[in-house]
């Protein structure tokens, strides 16, 4: 028998950036995601709280100031540490390169459904995933 849990869902996660305001025009004038909150420095010289997500989606990626680090990788490479689903992944990949966006991968196939990454401008790797 499952025990129910207080737990509700994943609100946010934070990805490391380099410069706020530059991740902030990547994940939005770039990749497409919407800007939520921006909130000042709660303490003096302090980082805001800025947060964007897809439209219509309550979970949130937290911009936060710092050093990204350095995972073990996956099949040769870092894994990603975002992950976003996605309708038509080759679609989606060809919109990001348009936009500038450097690709890792080319879109890989799966018995599950396809995957491709790419960088943020600080080497965050974010995943496009479609499942069949």
């Amino acid at each position: 028998m499952k025990e129910e849990t207080v737990l509700k869902k994943v609100f946010y996660t934070s990805v490391l950036v380099s410069d706020q305001d530059r991740a902030l025009d990547f994940y939005t004038n770039v990749v497409g995601l919407e800007k939520r909150n921006e909130n000042p420095p709660t303490t003096p010289g302090g980082p805001r709280f800025l947060t964007v997500g897809v439209t219509g989606e309550d979970f949130m990626l937290v911009l936060w100031p710092g050093t990204p680090g350095q995972a073990e990788p996956v099949m040769g490479r870092p894994p990603a540490s975002i992950t976003i689903e996605t309708d038509d992944c080759r679609k989606a990949v060809e919109e990001l390169q348009s936009r500038g966006v450097k690709s890792v991968s080319e879109v890989l196939e799966f018995p599950w459904g396809y995957v491709a990454q790419f960088e943020d401008p600080d080497g965050n790797r974010l995943q496009l995933r479609q499942g069949r």
